[in-house]
């Protein structure tokens, strides 16, 4: 048999019930790229709108997205509030690149998006300095106590003499010569040892991922082990991403194993803490206190879980990595890494592609051929006259108005597509964006 036909057939079955084999180059012209858990594209449009048909889905789950979505669309962007395991990317039969909009990817499996031939890319950089400075408000909010007494004048205490000061501020603690211990000295875990260092605080961390030396090029005392930081710190903040390794990192055990009273930071994910543990703790009085920009289960409410009525403890809701800058820039970096998809070779050309090692170790990754263009794929017509009621294409030539009006009254919920330039969906003002870091 000939050695050429042979290969091809190993391909085909490698790929037989995946999906068509990996282009391993330039896209079809206009591919279908979908915003999975958002509807708003603004300010990926002037970006992609030249090469790719943009659409959003505003979905909670791969069930509310659409079957043309889930059957076309080559590219995905998404922020947290949506997961994708592999039974949910099985569901998308064309689907070549995913855009985590922010920094941690924990909801989605990038190895068997790897498997699937998906490559997965984050966005890093973006929300580092926001993250920073907020995990540091969160640290001296605790130190110095502004949100409880905020809540105290709030309830009428004037705290007018000495004493009455004393008793609605105590617990007021003196920041310089305390120990801040980091847990993961990454982007933002560096950025919050650079401000701590310049409000007095004796600076640890713990990260066995990074060489040796780099706690000599910062300046900072690097902990062998996580209990030595556990024991030596009196304020602990966590900054590492969350995997099957670290979940519930801070739980029952390693809280016996900090100091008395330690206080205790998380803005990075919530899975990294045991809410249970904290609660308990912080009503014994183990913890002296807590600042939670993330939780188990979001979006977060004090109304249901083991934190309700729990004292010395700030919750905020997911939002230490935004800013309007931030939002803004890591859309546009979201867009640029699906333009260089589109352009170029997956995942040569990718730039925070996070399950490369996987992509390059998949058998079906070597040696493809490119596969025939989808015709749904060649041009913005195609996909404004086979989308059904309800989704609208994003890119030239553009819908009249009144073509518009008539398709987003569509019955179908949860698979809009963004209204042309000038024109805005009749409830775009009547709901948040969601977005995370």
């Amino acid at each position: 048999m000939d050695k050429h036909k042979v290969k091809r057939q190993r391909i085909d079955r490698i790929c037989e019930g995946i999906r068509s084999p990996i282009l391993n180059g330039p896209m079809p012209t206009r591919p279908l790229v979908a915003l999975l858990d958002g509807r708003d594209c603004t300010v990926e449009m002037p970006i992609l709108k030249d090469v790719a048909t943009v659409a959003f889905c505003d979905a909670q789950s791969t069930q509310e997205i659409h079957e043309k979505v889930l059957n076309e669309a080559v590219g995905a962007l998404m922020y947290h509030t949506i997961s994708l395991s592999r039974e949910d990317l099985e569901k998308f039969k064309a689907l070549r690149i995913i855009i985590r909009i922010g920094s941690g990817y924990d909801n989605i499996d990038i190895k068997s998006a790897a498997e699937l031939g998906i490559a997965v890319c984050n966005i890093p950089s973006s929300s580092v300095e926001e993250t920073a400075d907020s995990t540091l408000c969160h640290i001296l909010n605790l130190y110095r106590r502004v949100t409880w007494l905020h809540q105290a004048m709030r309830e009428g205490n004037r705290a007018c003499s000495v004493e009455q000061i004393r008793e609605v501020a105590g617990g007021a603690a003196r920041i310089r010569g305390e120990t801040l211990g980091i847990i993961g000295l990454g982007r933002v875990g560096q950025a919050v040892a650079l401000r701590a260092k310049a409000f007095g605080f004796n600076v640890i961390f713990y990260d066995p991922y990074l060489p040796d030396g780099v706690e000599r090029s910062l300046g900072l005392q690097r902990m062998v082990t996580l209990q030595d930081l556990l024991m030596h710190s009196d304020c602990i903040t966590l900054h590492c991403s969350l995997n099957e390794h670290n979940h519930h990192l801070i739980n029952d055990f390693t809280i016996k194993q900090m100091r008395q009273g330690c206080f205790l930071v998380n803005t990075a994910r919530g899975g990294l803490v045991d809410e249970k543990a904290i609660a308990q703790a912080l009503k014994e009085g183990r913890i002296r206190g807590a600042a939670l920009d993330v939780h188990e289960l979001e979006p977060f409410s004090f109304s249901q879980g083991p934190l309700k009525d729990v004292p010395n403890l700030i919750c905020t809701p997911h939002t230490a990595w935004y800013s309007e800058q931030a939002s803004i820039e890591s859309r546009e970096e979201a867009a640029k890494e699906i333009r260089r998809a589109i352009s170029g070779p997956i995942p040569d050309a990718l730039r925070n592609c996070v399950n490369k090692e996987y992509l390059l170790a998949a058998a079906q990754w070597s040696g493809m051929e490119p596969a025939a263009s989808h015709g749904e794929l060649n041009g913005a017509a195609g996909y404004r006259s086979v989308f059904p009621p309800g989704m609208v294409g994003v890119t030239p030539p553009v819908l009249p108005a009144s073509s518009v009006d008539g398709l987003v009254a569509s019955s179908i919920p949860h698979m809009t597509h963004t209204p042309p330039p000038g024109q805005t969906s009749k409830s775009e003002s009547d709901r948040e964006i969601s977005t995370d870091q």
